[in-house]
């Protein structure tokens, strides 16, 4: 079989992958069913999703007491007015409610929604009802004592924080007292440059009898797909919860969450909602066995960790801690704050090669501070590392087309009996000693690089915004002046005419068209994406000119 025709065959098969990975996304993201709330119910609307978490019935020794009680969902006692503290730092502005004393708003000022608008940042968490995407977190009581859930009153110093030049940590303590004895310090600390939380709770208690509690960690969000389309990046990326044991973790549905919960008792794990480029997580102390808890109701996801019961005996004090993070999936943060949590950065299938991709990009980029670099550089490296494989074919490829003469004239001389001038042609590579199937090899190789490098440059948030030089200031987004797909058809069509025609007429044309629809196809890529084809291309055609030049000198 001709070579070319493997190739257009390949062509075929890309543009399948990007077809099926797009109605795959658009299968995984149905509609959510979502609530109709007006300003007028608001409140009852989100004291109906306020729900105080139940205690697990589960051994007393892991997480769980069954002679705690459950508190029910309603309001034991009327909410205080929201007190809002202002913490910022150098890469978090955020809202803290002292009613529950829970983050309630994250705004990320080194991340806008769009390069040309940069007052619009990213907001992860909001109370709006349409939108709600909240922290909340607590420790809960038995034996109708009280507690500092995500209700309670606390206090604070003053109403705003902010991280000072050269300081190592921000430090936010929130102050709770019941009238019983029971005083908790419940501190938030933030450190420069660093989108993970450390949450502590300090109980002391001065009352004379024991108080046991167990900490809740909470995140609650309304699902929200984003616009499904072939050339929206968004709705090729997972947008939604996801529960982990530690070694993996499992995208869930969110509507088979509202028909079938999902409990998991172990250590180690975590609990995370993701979208496309950002996400929140919950992670409990590896050492402590947690019960990690996924549902949903009308359109509203709830994930849910559940701590071991303590007892704080009368005069004694004890701590519970955990780790919250708010940001972006920056993979060398996230591989630090829990394991795998750094695989919420999904290549798909291809990560066994994404990943050593991103890695030597990054590296490459450290040095040289700017990503297009790196990715032509790293296109450069795969092209070394695959040299010889493609002087093979090139040689393949140069050899037929010297032979293309001989090939014209046995067309002419078979045209009437196409198995007779298969089998000619045959004789003919084999007497010459050319394997016509060797010229797509090179393509076979690269299309899985090409996938990896589509899913780096897709979901790494390294490289969201990022620019290269003159017209190109986002990488992650389309060349805006279409310059670079029209460049790559260029060069693809030299690189074309490098190689010899395909002796069957159709395909001949096919092919001349295929580089303007890959010029068509790729206007609506990332610009990183075209710039490695392009590069690739450009390799490509002064390899093969070279070899086509010392073959004819032959």
């Amino acid at each position: 079989m001709d070579n070319l025709r493997i190739v257009l065959w390949v062509g075929v098969a890309l543009m399948l992958w990007i077809t099926w990975e797009t109605w795959r996304a658009d299968q995984a993201r149905a509609p959510a069913e979502r609530a109709a709330i007006t300003e007028a119910d608001e409140d009852a609307a989100l004291d109906a999703l306020l729900e105080l978490p139940e205690l697990p019935r589960a051994d007393t020794a892991q997480a769980a007491d069954p002679d705690l009680p459950a508190v029910p969902g309603a309001v034991a006692e009327p909410a205080a007015p929201e007190a809002i503290v202002r913490i910022v730092t150098d890469v978090l502005d955020l809202e803290l409610n002292l009613n529950g004393g829970d983050l309630r708003g994250a705004t990320l000022p080194k991340f806008p929604v769009r390069k040309d608008d940069p007052d619009n940042l990213v907001r992860l968490l909001n109370r709006d009802p349409a939108t709600l995407y909240i922290f909340r977190t607590g420790l809960r009581a038995g034996d109708d004592q009280p507690e500092p859930n995500h209700r309670a009153l606390f206090t604070a110093e003053r109403s705003e924080f902010r991280l000072e030049p050269g300081a190592t940590e921000l430090v936010v303590p929130l102050r709770w007292e019941s009238n019983t004895g029971i005083s908790v310090t419940k501190t938030w600390t933030f450190r420069p440059g660093r989108y993970d939380v450390q949450l502590e709770y300090l109980v002391e208690n001065r009352s004379a009898e024991a108080w046991r509690a167990a900490s809740y960690l909470q995140i609650q969000r309304r699902h929200i797909p984003p616009a499904r389309s072939l050339f929206n990046v968004e709705s090729y990326s997972f947008r939604g919860p996801v529960i982990s044991d530690g070694r993996a973790f499992d995208k869930l549905n969110v509507d088979d969450l509202a028909r079938n919960p999902v409990t998991e008792v172990l250590a180690g794990g975590w609990l995370a909602a993701l979208e496309h480029h950002f996400l929140t997580a919950i992670v409990p102390p590896r050492d402590e066995v947690h019960t990690l808890e996924a549902r949903a109701r009308e359109g509203v996801f709830l994930l849910t960790a559940i701590g071991p019961v303590r007892t704080v005996a009368p005069g004694d004090q004890s701590r519970f801690e955990a780790q919250l993070f708010v940001g972006p999936k920056l993979q060398a943060q996230l591989a630090e704050v829990a394991p795998g949590l750094e695989r919420t950065v999904d290549y798909g299938m291809l990560a066994i090669l994404a990943q050593p991709l991103f890695w030597l990009l990054d590296n490459i980029n450290r040095y040289v501070g700017n990503w297009g670099w790196s990715i032509i550089i790293v296109t450069v490296i795969i092209k070394l590392v695959f040299y010889k494989l493609t002087e093979i074919s090139g040689r393949s490829m140069a050899k037929m087309r010297k032979l293309q003469p001989r090939l014209k004239a046995l067309q002419e001389r078979y045209k009437d009996d196409r198995q007779a001038m298969s089998q000619a042609l045959m004789e003919m590579y084999k007497r010459e000693k050319i394997n016509p199937a060797a010229g797509c090899l090179p393509m076979l190789v690269q299309i899985p690089f090409f996938i990896a490098f589509y899913w780096v440059l897709l979901e790494s948030v390294e490289m969201r915004q990022a620019p290269f030089m003159l017209w190109i200031t986002d990488l992650s987004a389309r060349d805006p002046f279409f310059i670079l797909p029209l460049c790559m058809g260029a060069a693809m069509y030299v690189q074309q005419k490098l190689n010899p025609a395909p002796p069957d007429p159709i395909q001949a044309k096919v092919m001349a068209v295929l580089p303007w629809v890959f010029t068509v196809f790729f206007a609506f890529f990332p610009a990183g994406l075209v710039l490695y084809w392009l590069t690739n291309s450009l390799l490509s055609i002064l390899q093969q000119w070279r070899i086509n030049k010392v073959v004819g000198a032959d």
